[in-house]
């Protein structure tokens, strides 16, 4: 199941529930902007409440944050330590 998901998700074998609330994370994730009301209706159509959207968005907001902040100081990266990364 996760080499499927990390493969390509739209074909892995998991519920149109979740592949539509990861469709709307993938949207979040490339440009928050174009998120429309027709997306958290696609989203209430699958079951997912008003609580259930702020969840999934406050989520995937937070991790793209915190994998923003990791990359800018260079977590995880051999080449650049922190004291490099700050001043």
């Amino acid at each position: 199941m996760v080499r499927a998901l990390e493969e390509d998700y739209k074909s892995a074998p998991i519920s149109e529930q979740d592949r539509l609330m990861l469709d709307y994370v993938v949207q979040v994730t490339k440009d928050a902007t174009r998120v429309s009301p027709a997306d958290h209706e696609r989203l209430r159509a699958v079951g997912f409440d008003d609580k259930a959207i702020l969840q999934i968005t406050l989520i995937a907001s937070w991790f793209n944050y915190i994998n923003r902040a990791a990359d800018a100081l260079g977590v995880g990266r051999e080449s650049l330590s922190v004291s490099e990364g700050i001043s």
